[in-house]
């Protein structure tokens, strides 16, 4: 077939990432380079896809500096394809499924997912078949009128992007690195998704950052975290390299190894959790042991050169035990929505046993301080303090919030939050957070969201919420109640309860009883007695989770 879009030699080395993406695709049309639900798209297919989207995205109103809501399923290839479309048109995408770095399985509420529609000012929603009556309810919750735009779905109310095929695509606006193009997210204090603006020149560079390998190195990348946070970026830079990208629409560790071994997957991201299941599942795999080679682990992990690994703390015993069975292909990345990436620990790195409980030095392109809190001076090597970093991935703020913008962001530097500091090696170690911020799940979780939700149940007097580690260093939500007189409840009912107006990912896992909340000098929840336990009731719930 005829390449559907005019791709000047211009686009080889543009600066934006989409048209570098197209000019890939036109060069290797035949290729097979899109792959979800056992079908591939190859280059030019994939190509007519954006640029029928692109068409219908205009029909339906979207113009330069215009703001595209995508809601589909996990991973499904619109969530690709959308964006190409828009940002070649100038426009921003925010992705509205869910607001988790790790796992799509739990989408936001309607009501949130309104809200994001207004506060971004979105003007089209972007969506596939199982999507369409979400769609539609969203639009009467929201206080703008996007129009609806269907992918491989069409109705009255909302047309199908695939239609336009036959429609010129017309001039494309020129492109401004300045412009927003994407509306990422972060947790927020109240438990409701923080936006984040990032604009086109953001996106290129961390597009760019992503980039891995020799240049005529064969990549072959599996997703099986979200396209729209960490592993976006991964993607693009895939495909403009001329790779190919297979979409899993969540983690499942044997669908995994055999991508692995079928389709010769040669770079992956996976959550700190994924990475310990897998190597629990190839060690204990028939005839393994020690590590890749002639029996069934080597024939699945034959083609991998890269296992980028982050989201939560590792512990080193289990990346020595992964090193073990993968072999020096594991990459360890540190970084935050805010900031992209900012330190990793590289394969050669994981080889010392002393180095894997770093998260590595700084990216080439990233500047790293540590800082004393409060004031912003520089600490002594080896003291800890706030990281802060520089960089030209880092966000440009957030939206309707210039005092917590300003608070973060000073001088071109951003206050991560964490704290840490720099060991006799030079590499970096993290400490802890500053401000009483879980991570769990792939979520950060605020103590504080989890209080309130407890405190609006009927029986729930007090509370006090934080946050355990196990020897894993896997970090689980804990709950300490003190009911209401004459009042009680069951863990599982609070669980629930919490889990209904946040998220299931903030249910704590473990909730304690108490006749009275212990409090330290400070007249605040005694943290230290809560997690020994002295006082409290019987316990009513899960397993505990977080003790030796």
């Amino acid at each position: 077939m005829t390449f559907p879009i005019d791709v000047p030699d211009s686009w080889a080395g543009h600066e934006h990432y989409a048209r570098r993406v197209l000019w890939r695709l036109a060069r290797q049309p035949s290729l097979p380079t899109l792959y979800f639900q056992g079908r591939w798209l190859n280059g030019a297919t994939l190509a007519d896809a954006v640029r029928a989207t692109a068409v219908g995205l205009r029909r339906a109103g979207l113009a330069p500096g215009g703001t595209v809501a995508v809601l589909t399923e996990p991973n499904h290839p619109a969530m690709l394809i959308g964006r190409y479309a828009a940002h070649l048109l100038g426009a921003a995408v925010v992705q509205v499924r869910s607001a988790n770095p790790r796992s799509d399985a739990f989408p936001l509420p309607a009501a949130t997912q309104a809200r994001i529609l207004d506060r971004t000012g979105t003007s089209v929603i972007l969506l596939d078949a199982p999507q369409l009556e979400r769609a539609r309810t969203l639009l009467s919750l929201t206080e703008g009128s996007p129009r609806l735009l269907g992918y491989g779905v069409g109705a009255a109310d909302c047309p199908d992007a695939l239609s336009y095929r036959d429609e010129p695509l017309g001039e494309l606006p020129a492109h401004s690195p300045d412009r927003r193009a994407l509306v990422a997210f972060t947790s927020g204090s109240s438990g409701t998704p923080k936006s984040i603006d990032q604009t086109f020149g953001v996106w290129d560079s961390t597009v760019r950052s992503a980039a891995s390998g020799e240049p005529d190195e064969r990549r072959v990348f599996l997703a099986v975290t979200p396209l729209s946070h960490t592993i976006g970026a991964m993607a693009d830079s895939v495909l403009a390299a001329g790779g190919q990208v297979l979409l899993h629409q969540d983690f499942d560790a044997p669908q995994v190894l055999r991508a692995f071994e079928d389709h010769g997957v040669t770079d992956t991201y996976l959550a700190v959790p994924h990475l310990y299941r897998l190597t629990e599942l190839l060690a204990d795999a028939p005839g393994h042991e020690q590590g890749p080679g002639p029996d069934p682990v080597g024939d699945a992990l034959w083609s991998l050169r890269r296992v980028v690994y982050s989201g939560t703390p590792a512990a080193p015993h289990r990346i020595a035990e992964a090193l073990r069975v993968f072999g020096p292909v594991l990459v360890q990345l540190y970084g935050t929505t805010e900031a992209g990436g900012i330190s990793n620990l590289s394969p050669f790195d994981h080889l010392e046993p002393e180095l894997l409980g770093s998260v590595g030095r700084p990216l080439p392109w990233v500047e790293v301080e540590v800082r004393e809190p409060g004031t912003g001076d520089p600490v002594p090597r080896g003291e800890a303090g706030e990281i802060w970093v520089r960089a030209s991935t880092v966000m440009d703020g957030y939206p309707n919030d210039p005092e917590q913008t300003a608070r973060v962001l000073r001088d071109g530097w951003l206050d991560t939050g964490d704290l840490g500091h720099w060991d006799r090696y030079g590499y970096l170690r993290l400490t802890g957070r500053s401000g009483q911020v879980i991570k769990s799940g792939g979520l950060k979780i605020y103590p504080a969201a989890v209080e309130r939700a407890l405190l609006s149940h009927p029986a729930v007097r007090h509370a006090a919420v934080h946050g355990v580690r196990d020897p894993d260093r896997t970090e689980y939500v804990h709950a300490a109640v003190v009911f209401r007189a004459g009042r009680t409840s069951s863990a599982e009912e609070l669980r629930t309860h919490v889990g209904e107006l946040l998220s299931p990912l903030h249910a704590p896992a473990e909730i304690t009883f108490w006749d009275s909340m212990p409090l330290n000098e400070r007249g605040k929840p005694d943290l230290a007695c809560l997690r020994s336990g002295n006082g409290r009731q019987a316990y009513d719930g899960a397993p505990p989770k977080g003790t030796p």
